[in-house]
């Protein structure tokens, strides 16, 4: 590489999904419907936990911290993206890249340490269920989440700075939809090694750990479910964490598909399509997984709708009336 053809650029070209002009608005549309049905069912489900005083505990607290996350995850890159190609414009600048590569490591690893601090809520309420209240109190539930934003905030500091020590070649190209931390590195000018090794010791340190607590809470948990003698028992224990399981299970189980796909077809335009599941398909799916597997949380939703709605005859009367 040329050294005379490094600077800091003012901007980068965000490639997309596709280049094809007919298939814009399609996936305009798509990834609009998306976005608001996350944002308005987590609204929803932030709602309901809120309003309703049986949902007060300390499962509930972390879903609506997890639902908070979900509308902030998929806010750092789908507004983008759809911008962009309102404008026909595929451009970002470099502090709006930077700016995304930090917030979307923040809300990332958010998801990741609230589905560890989950998995250990479940596992407390299930093999220790008289100490529950005890050992899950209001102080040891909101450190937990003070814990996970400064060590999100931490991550993420430490791997934005990272990038910006780097050089880009003008008229550099994203072949992604958002600023992926992976792809800005990957094609940076200058040496990339020690920004290599910060992102998979971070992987070591922080997304192992939570990934073996998780597997290890869970081998407890089932344990556990194994040594109740009556066949109610064992399914009343199991729907506290169904819901759980299945998030956990979409979450890790698309990330780990986007990494694997990648490395093996070394498609970057496939890996960007591959990454629309963890960032845009799994935060829309979990309100609809936690609402349809739980009757608390559809009792309450079912009063959160009724409000309005005994107000429309009401309403409907008066405008009657000369």
């Amino acid at each position: 590489m040329d050294p005379g053809n490094d600077t800091q650029i003012s901007e980068f070209v965000l490639l997309g999904l596709s280049e094809e002009p007919q298939l814009q608005p399609l996936v305009f549309g798509l990834f609009l419907s998306m976005y608001l049905i996350t944002v308005f069912g987590s609204l929803l489900l932030i709602l309901a936990v809120s309003s309703d005083s049986h949902l007060h505990t300390p499962m509930y607290f972390f879903l609506a911290k997890l639902s908070f996350v979900d509308i902030c995850f998929t806010s750092t890159t789908v507004p983008k993206m759809l911008w962009n190609i309102q404008t026909q414009s595929k451009t970002i600048t470099h502090a709006g890249c930077i700016s995304q590569i930090f917030f979307f490591s923040v809300f990332g690893l958010m998801e990741n340490l609230l589905l560890t601090v989950m998995a250990y809520d479940r596992l407390v309420a299930i093999c220790h269920p008289l100490h529950y209240t005890v050992i899950m109190n209001c102080q040891l539930c909101g450190l937990l989440v003070l814990v996970s934003w400064i060590i999100g905030v931490l991550n993420s500091l430490l791997q934005s700075l990272m990038v910006l020590r780097l050089t880009f070649c003008t008229g550099m190209e994203i072949p992604h939809f958002f600023c992926e931390i992976n792809q800005v590195v990957g094609h940076a000018c200058s040496d990339s090694f020690l920004n290599d090794m910060v992102m998979y010791f971070g992987i070591v340190v922080l997304a192992c750990p939570n990934v073996a607590g998780i597997l290890y809470s869970y081998s407890k948990i089932v344990s556990s479910i194994c040594g109740i003698s009556s066949a109610e028992g064992k399914y009343k224990a199991f729907s506290t964490c169904a819901s759980h399981l299945s998030i956990f299970s979409l979450f890790y189980c698309t990330v780990l598909g986007v990494y694997l796909s990648s490395a093996a077809t070394q498609s970057s335009h496939a890996s960007a399509v591959a990454s629309v599941m963890y960032t845009v398909v799994t935060p829309m799916l979990n309100p609809f997984i936690y609402s349809l597997r739980n009757r608390d949380i559809k009792r309450a939703l079912k009063r959160i709708i009724e409000v309005p709605m005994m107000y429309v005859p009401m309403f409907l009367g008066m405008k009657k009336c000369p």
